[in-house]
């Protein structure tokens, strides 16, 4: 695998690309055209150095004047002061992945994930250029990349509504930035791209992806804006002041007939990552000759080139027009990096999450400091499928060319099967559904996607203790040159079954 790699390097030219920071999440966006089935789909990972958990959160109804805590804290690179702004009075049922710290912001945090009105949302790194940075006000204040995540959840009825509520939110409050940052949205029909900036100017645009659409946000990017975008909201979404103000800045010229390129004149001046040109590459090569499938998407989702380490979970959520219920919209999710971690089906009809993939003290914050609670022991004495994928990881990554191979095959197979069926777990859902049996219906949805979650975890015990066995037989204990643990301070340094790409 590491072989093959360095062949792909080196056929497209991508060497001596500069590194950037060792965390940040992707998205991957396919549209229904161009899908099997007719599905959208859209995949992707949130890459931050924490714990990991799967959280069910239930739709709820709040008092009147109910209010939430957003922004930023003085620990942030950005320093910033916390706010208050209006809890909506019904917040929709969710499925996400939370985690546990981020420099300055507020935990639980979130990238997004899949809600029961079919709406998925992944957020993605999107640096703003260094000017703009600059310009952040101290304290600044307004939500974060977390807060708005967690709002498109709670609120959004489509992609469009959703890049529709993160306008509103920041023209309204402001936007806590880290440096600038993305979201891609995605529904049954389409997808939209939406770009927060930097520098405390309300600054955000949107570009929708149709069905016939690839698009990775690696980091997030759009390239060409027409300077009238405001006249075709069909194409494009965007603050009011988004060209006006880089006139006002010299960053751009209109006098000058070229196109506004959203990355050159805001961002850091190249089109895409090498990552992202060799991975949509790759799907419109699939795509012009078949359909893709939900299989394939997952092996892209599970790509070695953005799958390692620095990947606190994996999630695909394939999303389906005409359901007979929306408890049915379906996240597939891998409990960390899907690079050896099997993509188990939670439904959002699904009750429960398993002990097992639910909150441990694992890195979590200031977890040293104290005991478990007497209520907590519970769930701390359970396995946590996160520490055990991490194991099978780094056996894996350490000798990828012994080990990569047979650990892919295995997770395949066992998604293969998930695949098969799940169309019969609807089929009887939607049967109970149809007779006003919600409940039951709800329990068979959530008794198969519990069985396949301790499958998963048997599996990857199984795994872990065969490749220990063998690593150790063969290969011998490695005795760490370093004496501590320490953050990577570029990409080759992170693990990783394969090296990866430079980033820009």
């Amino acid at each position: 695998m590491a072989r093959l790699i360095s062949k792909i390097i080196l056929a497209f030219g991508l060497v001596g690309f500069t590194t950037t920071p060792a965390f940040a999440s992707y998205a991957v966006f396919v549209g229904s055209n161009l899908t099997e089935d007719g599905s959208t789909m859209l995949g992707g990972t949130g890459d931050e150095p924490s714990s990991h958990w799967l959280e069910i959160v239930p739709h709820h109804s709040w008092p009147a004047e109910s209010k939430i805590r957003v922004g930023v804290d003085d620990r942030a690179n950005f320093p910033g002061e916390l706010i208050e702004i209006p809890q909506a009075t019904e917040t929709a049922r969710y499925i996400t992945m939370n985690y546990s710290e981020w420099k300055g912001f507020p935990a639980p945090l979130t990238n997004g994930g899949l809600n029961e009105y079919g709406v998925a949302a992944r957020d993605v790194w999107s640096p703003s250029r260094p000017e703009l940075q600059k310009l952040t006000p101290n304290p600044q204040h307004g939500l974060n990349y977390s807060d708005l995540s967690r709002i498109i959840m709670e609120r959004a009825h489509s992609a469009r509504e959703a890049v529709e509520i993160v306008g509103e939110l920041i023209e309204k409050y402001g936007y806590a930035t880290y440096g600038g940052n993305s979201h891609l949205f995605a529904d049954a029909h389409e997808g939209w791209v939406l770009i927060d900036f930097a520098g405390g100017k309300g600054l955000w645009i949107a570009e929708r992806l149709g069905p016939n659409d690839i698009r990775m946000s690696y980091p997030g990017y759009i390239l060409g804006v027409p300077l009238d975008f405001k006249k075709h909201p069909d194409r494009f979404l965007g603050s009011a002041n988004f060209i006006s103000f880089a006139v006002s800045q010299g960053w751009y010229d209109p006098a000058s007939g070229q196109t506004f390129n959203v990355n050159k004149v805001y961002q850091w001046g190249k089109e895409r990552s090498p990552t992202v040109s060799l991975i949509e590459e790759r799907l419109r090569q699939k795509t012009a000759n078949a359909k893709l499938t939900l299989r394939e998407f997952m092996d892209t989702v599970r790509d070695p080139l953005v799958s390692g380490d620095q990947s606190g979970y994996g999630q695909v959520a394939h999303l389906r027009s005409g359901l007979a219920h929306s408890d049915l919209n379906i996240l597939w999710v891998a409990a960390t990096g899907a690079i050896t971690t099997p993509f188990e089906p939670y439904w959002i009809g699904t009750q429960r999450v398993s002990p097992e993939y639910g909150k441990h003290r694992y890195l979590s914050s200031a977890e040293a400091e104290g005991l478990v609670t007497r209520d907590f022991q519970i769930q701390e004495a359970s396995d946590f499928a996160y520490v055990t994928f991490k194991r099978l990881m780094y056996y894996t990554c350490d000798k990828p060319d012994k080990f990569l191979p047979e650990v892919t095959e295995a997770l395949a197979a066992f998604e293969n099967q998930s695949i098969a069926e799940a169309p019969m777990v609807e089929s009887r859902a939607r049967k109970l559904f149809a007779v006003h049996e919600p409940e039951m219906a709800r329990a068979v949805l959530t008794a198969y996607s519990t069985q396949r979650a301790q499958d998963g975890l048997m599996l990857g015990r199984a795994l872990l203790g065969s490749i220990e066995a063998r690593h150790r037989l063969l290969f011998g204990f490695r005795e760490p040159r370093e004496s501590r643990m320490s953050v990577p301070q570029d990409r080759d340094q992170e693990v990783g079954c394969v090296k990866p790409l430079s980033r820009y």
